[in-house]
């Protein structure tokens, strides 16, 4: 059996796992691949790919073409780019690992302190000889963006602001059903079902479908944008 471990960038999964205990061929890829036609030639032969996330795509015009494929594994128990319909039809087993979610929140909070304690100057300036350059802002007292509601089209939406009014605007859309406290509520939550009117914002117990269609955010995106101020 032959198995590739894909887009280890830092060439830590074989510390990772007791893989030696599958008695397989072991290969990991370090480096993405440059598009679907270098994975098709790099993963040809391998009986099972295990992908790091959404970091190499397959669609059904790659799947189609690993002959030799029968184990698809991702880390985390959904993967956006992974078509499942396509490898049920040539005979893949699709299936996903455990994950944790505190690492990428501390590392949303290392990046919330970085900015505001302007931690880059301040250890550049430390290293070259220099001393404190900069003052940092304050946290304590203060909240994330709150969350505020606006009604178009007879449906409500959740939205939050964040940053200076004035400026161009940016306007981050979360990707289909996902919410602003969750990345995909169908991941986490098997009682998937309509909520309450309002999209973009999951109830935090069930994690209420938010948008259930894919032309919903899109068609709707203009009286959208007005709703809010910014169109």
């Amino acid at each position: 059996m032959k198995i590739a471990i894909l887009d280890d960038y830092r060439n830590v999964a074989p510390g990772l796992a007791d893989w030696d205990s599958l008695a397989a061929e072991v290969v990991v890829f370090t480096s993405a691949f440059a598009d679907g036609y270098e994975a098709v030639r790099s993963l040809a032969g391998f009986d099972v790919l295990v992908a790091m996330r959404e970091r190499t795509r397959f669609p059904a015009g790659v799947l189609e073409r690993l002959t030799g494929l029968r184990l698809l594994v991702s880390t985390g128990p959904a993967n956006a780019a992974i078509d499942v319909a396509a490898a049920r039809r040539h005979g893949i087993t699709v299936c996903g690992t455990g994950y944790e979610s505190h690492p990428a929140i501390e590392h949303t909070w290392a990046l919330i302190l970085g900015a505001a304690r302007n931690l880059p100057a301040e250890a550049e300036s430390m290293r070259s000889g220099g001393w404190q350059v900069t003052v940092g802002e304050g946290l304590h007292g203060k909240t994330l963006a709150p969350t505020r509601f606006v009604t178009a089209n007879g449906v409500r939406y959740a939205y939050r602001r964040f940053g200076a009014d004035t400026g161009t605007p940016v306007v981050f859309l979360q990707h289909f059903r996902g919410g602003m406290d969750n990345w995909d509520p169908a991941v986490t939550d098997s009682r998937q079902r309509p909520g309450r009117g309002e999209c973009g914002l999951p109830d935090r117990t069930s994690l209420k479908d938010p948008c259930s269609r894919l032309d919903f955010p899109v068609g709707t995106g203009g009286s959208r944008l007005k709703a809010v101020g910014v169109a």
